[in-house]
């Protein structure tokens, strides 16, 4: 049986030394039996700590293609050449932010800002194409909330942090069928968190700012209900500090998807997707 023990000049980092049970460290040369030089010194095996490398936050930046050189330039300019120039006005921000679905599903997204509409994009950025956009009006956006995350108590998958809630047509929830359904895109709201990587790339933070997203919303919401007024609605915007809410119980789907980043455009082992 073997006894596991710090050697007397181990520290910290130094290497520890196995000795066979029942001999001592300091037994050595030559006893009193008189055997042959060393024969009492304890057999030592060296054992080193273990390290495991594991990627920094900063290092996994180069997972995501979004981060590739001339990536986002490539995206940004293909997205504001699709803007509709008559109906949505000018591009005044842009910004690549998570979308985080009513199952708390994240998905990377490109948002815009323009003179009449909120622009949802989502881009891929391994086939450099635009999927699909997503225009909501601004002068029919009622209320921008934020906060932290709020699931149900016992919901078995939840998340922290702040995000920011957009909502349209006076509606605070979706229906019942709608809601319950994961794939579902007929929601009255969209909710957006920081990207995973944001503030990690130098040339893209600007890109990722929540707050400065929200400062300009705001802005651009207020003045496009000025111009453009719906019929019956009444002018401004509800600015909220408060929870938002996920009914999420189990969650499992989205644990899966989140945890594997599913939602991005990233580098999975041999294959990208």
């Amino acid at each position: 049986m073997l006894q596991l023990r710090d050697s007397a000049d181990s520290a910290g980092t130094s290497p520890t030394a196995l000795l066979a049970a029942g001999e001592e460290a300091g037994a050595g040369g030559g006893g009193a039996g008189g055997g042959r030089p060393g024969a009492g010194a304890p057999r030592r095996q060296t054992l080193w700590p273990l390290r495991i490398h594991e990627p920094t936050r900063r290092a996994r930046v180069r997972e995501f293609f979004v981060f590739r050189p001339g990536a986002i330039e490539q995206a940004v300019d293909e997205i504001r050449a699709a803007v509709r120039r008559v109906e949505d006005g000018a591009v005044q921000g842009v910004w690549l932010l998570t979308e985080v679905d009513h199952w708390n599903n994240e998905k990377e997204r490109l948002v815009l800002i323009t003179d009449q509409a909120l622009l949802v994009c989502k881009y891929d950025f391994v086939g450099l194409r635009c999927e699909h956009v997503v225009r909501v009006p601004l002068n029919a956006v009622d209320t921008v909330s934020c906060g932290e995350f709020q699931f149900p108590p016992k919901s078995l998958n939840k998340r922290e942090g702040l995000g920011i809630r957009i909502q349209w047509d006076k509606q605070s929830r979706p229906s019942f069928i709608n809601r319950w359904n994961p794939w579902s895109t007929n929601v009255p709201y969209a909710t957006f968190i920081e990207h995973p990587m944001a503030g990690m790339d130098e040339k893209t933070a600007s890109l990722c700012q929540l707050e400065s997203f929200k400062a300009l919303l705001i802005q651009a919401v207020k003045k496009a209900q000025k111009e453009s007024p719906l019929p019956g609605q009444a002018s401004g915007v509800l600015v909220l500090e408060q929870p938002l809410i996920i009914e999420t119980y189990v969650g499992l789907m989205s644990f899966i998807n989140n945890e594997a980043k599913l939602g991005y455009s990233m580098t999975r082992g041999k294959i990208g997707f």
